[in-house]
């Protein structure tokens, strides 16, 4: 009994410190919301014009920009994610000073708005495709889309943990993330699929979970594309490591952190 009154009171406090990151994210700009989707969006217009200027089409049974949100929007939902909770005790460090306020709790508030925020942005833009396009599309599997896009957000999150705690510890963690993250912007799938790629290339790039998580996204969401060489147990390998790497860095940090 004590132990379920002990996690409804940290469920409580994460979902306080959840709608406190919103407030501190969208509510103070006019747009709020609209700039969570105009990040993408942007991105997303950029890659269409360059494929539209080199006369590059999109692999056979997919639509541009369906093809593009799938890879960039999957990514962004990672990257997002992980910078977020890789931040988390920085930006938050006065409210660890509370008792009810632990570590990890301000790294899953950050998690679950970042999942939830990009989750709304990838179904308002593939909404509005279909709005403006006039197209009607039939979503192959939402289960797999969604599955995707959770073990993005949870990889997202492992990662961003990671880096959150050992940067307690070093602030060469904290130099090292930024060019240590840029390559995946690359190598990630965004604009090629595992299909497209030659043998040596194909097995090099699924050494990346991300593009794991990538393909699947676009198996569910296009009937014609199969994911042939997507494998979520690998994803979920990468994940349980780098979430147990990360609670035992927050086993060894804590101290140092409530007390700084």
């Amino acid at each position: 009994m004590k132990l379920l009154e002990g996690l409804d009171r940290q469920l409580n406090v994460v979902f306080a410190l959840a709608l406190r990151e919103t407030r501190t994210r969208f509510g103070n700009s006019q747009l709020g919301f609209l700039w969570a989707l105009a990040e993408p969006l942007l991105w997303i217009l950029t890659l269409y014009a360059i494929f539209a200027i080199a006369e590059r089409d999109s692999p056979r049974g997919m639509a541009l920009f369906p093809f593009l949100a799938t890879g960039l929007v999957t990514y962004e939902l990672f990257a997002k994610t992980r910078e977020k909770v890789a931040e988390a005790i920085g930006a938050n460090r006065a409210l660890l000073f509370y008792p009810q306020v632990r570590p990890l709790d301000v790294t899953f508030a950050r998690g679950v708005l970042e999942t939830s925020t990009y989750l709304a942005v990838f179904a308002v833009l593939m909404l509005g495709y279909s709005l403006v396009s006039g197209t009607t599309h039939v979503i192959h599997s939402p289960l797999l889309v969604l599955t995707g896009l959770l073990m993005t957000a949870v990889l997202g999150y492992a990662l961003g943990l990671v880096f959150c705690m050992a940067q307690v510890i070093t602030e060469t963690a904290k130099r090292l993330r930024q060019p240590l993250m840029r390559p995946f912007f690359w190598i990630s799938g965004i604009f090629f699929t595992a299909n497209s790629l030659p043998l040596k290339a194909r097995n090099l790039l699924l050494v990346n979970p991300l593009f794991h998580c990538i393909e699947h996204v676009r198996d569910g969401w296009f009937g014609a594309y199969e994911a042939r060489h997507a494998d979520p147990a690998y994803v979920l390998g990468w994940i349980v490591v780098l979430l147990f790497t990360g609670l035992t860095l927050e086993r060894l940090v804590r101290r140092r952190v409530e007390v700084q």
